[in-house]
């Protein structure tokens, strides 16, 4: 079968379990030569991944792709369970739209309609149509699926609308296969790991993860679809504008629409809608009660209701806008599959633990990263247990809530500065390499 050997160029002053600093290129490999393999395919990996929502000015487009890009790099599992969380809400709606479409509804509209690609044209601009206002236009038959090419939803103009490039693609796949090829033989071979690969094989899994459930998600889409609306009566066409989910997409002038800050924020989620909605039904039924209840001369009671100024003006006012920091789609969040996402979710920092045994400057620095591993694992798994998260105090339990995020970030920027600061002094045998040598099958 063939021998394996390792490789170095040791000093003579040099032995092995010695530590080093920056090592330059040889026999072996050089510092530079680790951190580039290591900076490339995390780079690849994340311009591969990310699936950025439509936009039609080029500078929001392209600053938002790059906050994808910055937020993929520090948070690879949350992209992760973002995506889980477009793939259902993707899978929803194509099943509400099969009985009006004769099953014709694909993953492919599904995911085109949620990243805001197709908006209807308005007096001041336009705004976009949201997955739930497209099914309810086509429950309602105001629209005919069989018209869908002409609104820009047929799978070739979609397709070739994306700009998914395939060398990019098979470049990622290349380098991601050679890179783990890699570190296994070294690891068949008794060589150390940097924590850099040990960083750099975290992010894997959940590129995988996410990338498979975008596989059919259009990518890079320059310009979004924009179509007229049917015609409608007045309450049809209220009750189609009171579905949007949100302001801050459309274009029409408006303040807060479509400006720099956007950029940041995750694609709004119909689940939000829906429990808005029905927290305002709520309110506007315990309003209504208490109203009757003044009706009958009871005004103390109404005086003294939660919902006493909402009732008079007969509106339900549900107070300032809450600062959610977090909330998952309930119907994964009580599905079978959410423990398995929430382990899925601290594989990233689970992985790192390949470095548990790793030479480390100092032992101090060991127990730090080794510390930091188990904080992020620990305060993720914690911080996927509330199904939604918002900044405000709702007794001793915000403190856990809101807490296990900061933590969370914390141990990622010190893990990162983990490994930058491991290459001033680090296991001179990371440079180690294998030569692999006659390695053939004969066939006699």
């Amino acid at each position: 079968m063939g021998t394996a050997t390792t490789t170095s160029d040791l000093l003579p002053s040099q032995t092995p379990g010695d530590l080093v600093g920056w090592v330059a290129e040889s026999r072996g490999r050089g510092t530079l030569t680790l951190i580039s393999s290591c900076s490339f395919t995390i780079f690849l990996c994340t311009w591969v991944v990310i699936h950025p929502r439509v936009s039609k000015r080029p500078l929001i487009r392209h600053l938002h792709k790059l906050a994808l890009f910055l937020k993929t790099i520090v948070a690879p599992e949350l992209i992760a369970v973002e995506g889980l969380q477009e793939w259902s809400q993707a899978k929803k709606m194509k099943e509400n739209c099969a009985a009006y479409t004769g099953g014709q509804f694909r993953l492919i509209h599904a995911f085109f309609i949620g990243m805001l690609a197709l908006k209807y044209r308005t007096p001041d601009g336009n705004r976009v149509i949201w997955p739930n206002q497209f099914t309810w236009l086509l429950e309602q038959r105001l629209i005919n699926w069989n018209d869908h090419p002409s609104w820009g939803l047929s799978v070739e103009v979609i397709s070739d609308k994306s700009n998914a490039d395939g060398t990019v693609k098979l470049a990622a796949l290349i380098q991601v296969s050679w890179f783990l090829a890699q570190c296994i033989m070294r690891t068949a071979h008794h060589l150390p790991l940097s924590q850099l690969e040990s960083m750099t094989i975290s992010y894997v899994p959940l590129f995988a993860v996410t990338y498979f459930l975008w596989w059919v998600k259009p990518k890079d889409i320059m310009t979004p679809s924009i179509v007229e609306l049917p015609a409608m009566t007045p309450e049809q066409r209220t009750k189609f504008e009171d579905m949007a989910v949100s302001s801050e997409f459309d274009n029409e002038g408006l303040n807060g629409q479509d400006s720099l800050w956007n950029v940041w924020h995750l694609t709004p989620r119909i689940f939000e809608k829906e429990a808005e909605d029905k927290r305002r039904q709520e309110a506007q039924e315990k309003a209504a009660r208490a109203e009757k209840t003044s009706q009958v001369g009871e005004r103390e009671v109404f005086a003294t209701s939660d919902y006493d100024e909402e009732a008079s003006i007969g509106l339900v006012d549900l107070g300032p806008k809450e600062i959610v920091v977090s909330y998952w789609d309930p119907d994964l969040y009580r599905s079978r599959i959410w423990p398995v996402t929430c382990l899925m979710g601290s594989s990233f920092g689970a992985l790192h633990l390949i470095s548990w045994h790793s030479t480390f400057p100092s032992l101090v620095e060991e127990w730090l990263w080794r510390g930091v591993a188990l904080t992020s694992i620990v305060t993720l798994l914690i911080f996927m247990h509330f199904e939604k998260v918002v900044f405000r105090w709702d007794g001793p339990i915000t403190l856990v809530s809101l807490s296990t995020p900061v933590l969370y970030l914390a141990s990622r920027i010190v893990m990162t500065g983990g490994v930058i600061a491991a290459f001033r002094a680090s296991d001179l045998e990371i440079y180690d390499t294998y030569v692999v040598s006659n390695y053939w099958i004969h066939a006699y």
